[in-house]
């Protein structure tokens, strides 16, 4: 789940799911049941029946259990992953202070008539000095969902990423190894990353064996349009979920059978929110911003941009047409990250390719 919008990332599904095979990874599991007492009184009891196999779409754990009280830091899990396995304790990771123990109300959504513990605070949002706005982001979480209070929204963002990031160091450590450069392309949907892509493929051809994992809700149209360059590409459809994390381009990447030396590009979901919170073991961030949407998007999307290391300005072919400022453009992302670097080109004309070509191939040897 995406703290940040609440979509379901676990609708994935990444071609060739049905007949792949991991012959180089195997898993046993076999749990029947896991008793657990804590001397601090907190009592569970866990009935496990999972089942997983390397070769099947997705990874089916039946979970049942039952528990009074959930003490962060206590709680056994088990996490899988076909490189990454780990049994016991998850020890989480904070920038600044943890949030503190979920009350029973927040682990098992109680009412508060049903318990004596204490209710979540209620959020409150700030008011613009005008009176004319709302602002929901300026609590703990930076975030906002209906009926959950500040501490567990901070809680639960902390858990999800410190897990993806854990399977993102995984990837990186094979990107390093195999002298991969794995680029994350983001933008709002419409932007020009696949013709940018494919232009940009057409003219490495022969120089520099390429790679694309292609993430969309649905549908596998850009892949299919990478594919039609000679560049294989593997198509990543989340579903309800908004974003790429790291273990679909864990999966996917083990599909394409990535040549050492290589480009990996990786154009994520159409997306200038959740993707910026979510490692995926790339080497730098991408945001691609066409002309037609206005040059006050890295304000309006300052985690995006404040990502990234480069930010494309696309489209330049169509200035003549627009009331588009590129230097007011670069001012407002540099606001939000004064070391970004900027390339303006027309993925579609050609011009200003030669610097992503210049800048793609400084990347590669460095």
């Amino acid at each position: 789940m995406c703290t940040t919008c609440g979509c379901a990332s676990g609708e994935r599904k990444i071609e060739g799911d049905d007949n792949h095979q991991h012959d180089d990874h195997h898993h046993d599991h076999h749990d029947d049941h896991h008793h657990h007492h804590h001397d601090d009184g907190h009592h569970h009891d866990h009935h496990h029946h999972d089942q997983h196999e390397s070769d099947a779409p997705t990874q089916k754990i039946q979970h049942k259990h039952k528990h009074k009280y959930v003490a962060k830091g206590t709680q056994p899990v088990i996490v899988h992953h076909h490189y990454y396995y780990h049994q016991g304790d998850v020890h989480h990771h904070y920038h600044g202070k943890a949030p503190e123990p979920m009350t029973a109300i927040e682990s098992e959504g109680i009412e508060p008539d049903d318990t004596d513990a204490p209710a979540a605070e209620p959020f409150t949002p700030q008011v613009h000095a005008d009176q004319q706005g709302l602002h929901y982001g300026q609590g703990e979480a930076g975030s906002h969902a209906p009926g959950m209070g500040q501490r567990r929204l901070l809680q639960i963002e902390q858990d999800v990423l410190s897990k993806n990031n854990q399977l993102a160091s995984h990837n990186r450590e094979h990107f390093v190894e195999q002298h991969i450069l794995a680029l994350n392309l983001v933008s709002s949907p419409g932007s020009g990353k696949t013709t940018l892509l494919t232009t940009t493929l057409q003219l490495l051809a022969g120089q520099v064996p390429c790679a694309v994992i292609e993430g969309d809700q649905q549908t596998t149209h850009d892949a299919e349009r990478i594919r039609a360059t000679g560049v294989p590409a593997i198509q990543v459809n989340t579903g309800k979920g908004c974003h790429l994390d790291a273990q679909m381009v864990h999966d996917a990447a083990h599909r394409l059978n990535l040549s050492n030396d290589s480009l990996l590009f990786i154009e994520n979901v159409g997306n200038l929110v959740c993707p910026a919170s979510f490692d995926l073991g790339e080497r730098h961030k991408v945001a691609v911003l066409s002309v037609t949407e206005g040059e006050d998007k890295p304000l309006k999307y300052p985690h995006m941009f404040a990502a990234s290391t480069l930010m494309i300005i696309n489209k330049i072919d169509l200035l003549p047409y627009l009331d588009f400022d590129i230097e007011q453009c670069i001012n407002y992302a540099r606001q939000v990250n004064p070391d970004i670097q900027v390339i303006a080109l027309s993925a579609s004309s050609g011009e200003g390719m030669d610097m992503w070509l210049e800048w793609l191939e400084a990347q590669r040897c460095a």
